[in-house]
């Protein structure tokens, strides 16, 4: 290839050419990266009619270390530690120079391709994206919890916008990564569904990053995995069938009416499980009082969406056994992220996503006129 473009510059060798401008000017040791290795190569040297050296674009595509870097990051996030990573790289060929790469240079490339991919995390745009629903967990990584938002945009494709460390449970930080969100482009004007686990300071943040512009969508699989941790376990089945019954009902005045039932059924022997359904019932109700499709319905009443992108990120950071410290509990987090995000497909239920951006515009219309009716 680098011959072929040595060519390109002078011509054919051994053939006179009175209107070159470039002529060849012998070779010279240097080093690709191939296989996933670095390899040690002569490589042609070309140079101007004036004397100026021409770098030749194949040598310095071959010879960028970013190849290796990406390389060595897909093989250790696929398993392969750093001790065993020679064992999986291509052939190359035994006539071939190759270069040995120590543990350390490999886990130095990972250090930096993780890095690279928690800035662009970090500093995406938003502008671009039609958001309309935007789902909010943590997943527990070594003694840290990860906050990860999760953008649904108006034709059903699913994004990670933004992953910070800290509880869902503190107020400072929910409000920190919103925020962040917002100065990045995320828009809220057209209205917004929220769907998060059912934290308070999460609920808090919410309203105050968008007020009256945000619609709350409690999961509702948090909300019973809640409820059930307050029961003894052979209370558990009937609970759940209650439960399903209950948000299955298309009617959501009726659901309502099921769900403040069963927690008057639970008061007097489980007041805790009573107390937990009570708290936000009606924000589990959210999507159901919209009016969408079933389908899309139940994509919307719980994060479910964004736990199986968790489910990648751990699958990915199973191998690591010595966390040290937060910085590097990001870096995982958002090279798993990304990684899972490639795999995203469309939401069930994405072709009656103009329903919701319908919904929500009434909402929003809603809220305009009965704040200048009291003007």
């Amino acid at each position: 290839m680098m011959e072929e473009e040595v060519t390109q510059y002078v011509g054919p060798k051994g053939k006179h050419n009175s209107e070159r401008k470039a002529y060849r000017h012998g070779k010279e040791q240097g080093q690709i990266v191939l296989g996933g290795r670095k390899v040690k190569i002569e490589h042609p040297r070309v140079r101007t009619i004036d004397g100026k050296e021409l770098v030749l674009q194949t040598y310095k595509m071959f010879h960028d270390e970013d190849i290796l870097g990406q390389m060595a990051m897909e093989r250790m996030l696929y398993g392969l530690s750093t001790r065993q990573y020679s064992k999986g790289l291509e052939p190359v060929g035994s006539s071939l120079d190759v270069k040995d790469i120590s543990k350390s240079t490999i886990s130095r490339h990972f250090i930096e391709r993780t890095k690279t991919a928690l800035s662009e995390m970090l500093t995406r745009r938003l502008d671009s994206l039609d958001i309309v629903a935007l789902y909010i967990d943590g997943v527990v990584m070594a003694d840290h919890t990860v906050i990860v938002a999760m953008g649904l945009d108006s034709d059903g494709y699913k994004h990670i916008l933004g992953l910070w460390e800290g509880a869902t449970e503190n107020a400072t930080i929910c409000k920190q990564l919103l925020t962040d969100l917002v100065d990045r482009g995320l828009c809220s004007d057209k209205g917004l569904l929220v769907i998060i686990d059912g934290s308070k300071a999460l609920r808090a943040a919410v309203r105050d990053t968008f007020g009256q512009n945000a619609l709350v969508q409690r999961c509702q699989v948090h909300k019973k995995r809640n409820v059930l941790d307050h029961l003894p376990e052979n209370q558990h089945d009937w609970v759940k069938r209650k439960l399903d019954k209950a948000w299955n009902i298309e009617d959501a005045s009726r659901a309502e009416k099921e769900l403040k039932a069963l927690a008057n059924e639970l008061h007097k022997d489980y007041p805790g499980a009573a107390a937990s359904l009570l708290e936000g019932l009606e924000e589990t109700l959210t999507v159901k009082r919209l009016g969408l499709p079933d389908l899309l319905t139940r994509t919307l009443s719980s994060t479910n969406p964004i736990e199986s992108a968790f489910d990648i990120v751990r699958s990915l950071s199973r191998n690591v056994k010595r966390w040290k410290n937060g910085e590097q509990v990001l870096r995982w987090s958002a090279a798993g992220l990304l990684e899972a995000e490639k795999h995203f497909h469309r939401i069930n239920g994405y072709k009656d996503i103009p329903i919701l951006r319908e919904a929500l515009s009434w909402n929003i219309d809603g809220i305009k006129s009965h704040e200048g009716a009291l003007a």
